[in-house]
């Protein structure tokens, strides 16, 4: 059986790795998970309230409930917080982590303004602290292997991008979740949660910046749940953009896609061949030519050395979402030990997908093209 490069190395780097989280959702729990595996310690977590802080840490095996955020920033033993909750939330959690002294794993988008997430950033350089973001497609192995084919040439130069992030929890108007209300998750829903998903895995496996966009949005269901509220938040965006390089390409992002649960797919064609990566089949990449195309199936035996170190286990026995945020959090361990690490999503990088979000934004709203901030 063939064996991982370099896995080893999660749980001697995150052995120290002692977190606080806030947020009891879905996503607190997959953090939570990740944190375990890697050997790092879940100290506490702070809910809503504190029967739900008091469940949740039981239900993420943490060492204790803390009583409040205050109690939390307060502790010794905290040395990273994870930030998993509603996203209006994120700047004020941030900023106060920040302050405490604390590293901070922040869930994207990392703000609802650019203004707001510039000064996260911003704060957490100056501290000298990590600020990381889980934009964690970037862990799948079979990412890594097409940004490394891209950066030796194997494409010849980059001609064309294109792709979709689809979904369907959010397809009928009895559908309902606080990302719909804007004073909550901010003026962009769609985009905002996904749509930076996919922007970032065609810069991440390119090389290539978008500069411009042109977009248009649509909300499919202006009504949702039991009490029919208005919907101020967009379902679809359809995406046109241009690269710094002069690359053209295009997106669909939707989470009104009957029967598309999480396809994020993304393809790259250069100027002698392609290469395809779709996240609902993350164990292969197509491999596309004139003469010949072909499915390259991960194995870390055969994998490019980039590639094979995020491969936690043998050829044939699946990794998927789970594994990539153990990667992401393994490596967050790492760069806080000041060790270097080779593309771990930082504040940079949320800071960046809230400035393509607003001008995603701009441009639906006024139907031109809009330069995006380098």
């Amino acid at each position: 059986m063939g064996v991982t490069v370099d896995r080893g190395r999660e749980a001697a780097n995150a052995g120290g790795y002692r977190a606080g989280i806030v947020g009891a959702g879905f996503m607190g729990g997959v953090h939570a998970r990740a944190v375990r595996v890697n050997g790092g310690e879940v100290v506490g977590v702070v809910a809503s309230n504190k029967d739900r802080s008091a469940r949740a840490a039981g239900e993420f095996l943490a060492t204790r409930p803390f009583r409040d955020v205050d109690d939390l920033l307060a502790s010794d033993d905290v040395d990273v917080v994870h930030v998993c909750t509603p996203n209006y939330l994120h700047h004020e959690l941030t900023m106060r982590a920040l302050a405490a002294g604390k590293h901070v794993v922040c869930e994207k988008p990392l703000a609802t303004t650019s203004e707001d997430a510039a000064q996260m950033h911003e704060t957490a350089q100056a501290a000298g602290l990590v600020g990381a973001v889980p934009f964690v497609y970037r862990f799948h192995p079979m990412v890594r292997e097409a940004r490394e084919r891209v950066r030796r040439g194997d494409l010849g130069r980059i001609v064309l991008a294109h792709g979709s992030y689809l979904q369907d929890w959010l397809a009928g108007p009895e559908d309902d979740n606080w990302r719909v209300d804007a004073r909550l998750g901010g003026a962009t829903r769609a985009f905002g949660d996904i749509g930076s998903h996919w922007c970032d895995l065609l810069e991440f496996v390119t090389g290539h910046r978008i500069a411009a966009v042109s977009a248009r949005s649509a909300t499919v269901n202006t009504e949702r749940g039991n009490d029919r509220s208005a919907v101020d938040t967009e379902d679809l965006v359809a995406l046109q953009f241009e690269t710094a390089a002069g690359v053209v390409g295009a997106a669909t992002i939707s989470q009104v896609s009957p029967g598309r649960k999480n396809r994020l797919f993304l393809e790259v064609s250069g100027a002698s061949s392609t290469i395809a990566f779709d996240q609902e089949e993350s164990e292969k990449l197509w491999l596309g030519a004139r003469d010949g195309s072909r499915l390259l199936v991960r194995d870390p035996d055969t994998l490019s050395a980039p590639a094979a170190q995020y491969a936690g286990v043998p050829a044939g026995h699946p990794q998927g979402y789970q594994e990539c945020f153990s990667s992401f959090v393994a490596d967050t361990a790492r760069a806080i030990a000041g060790q270097p690490v080779d593309g771990l999503p930082t504040f940079a990088d949320g800071l960046r997908a809230t400035r393509l979000a607003d001008a995603v934004v701009h441009s639906a709203a006024s139907r031109t093209w809009v330069e995006v901030p380098q």
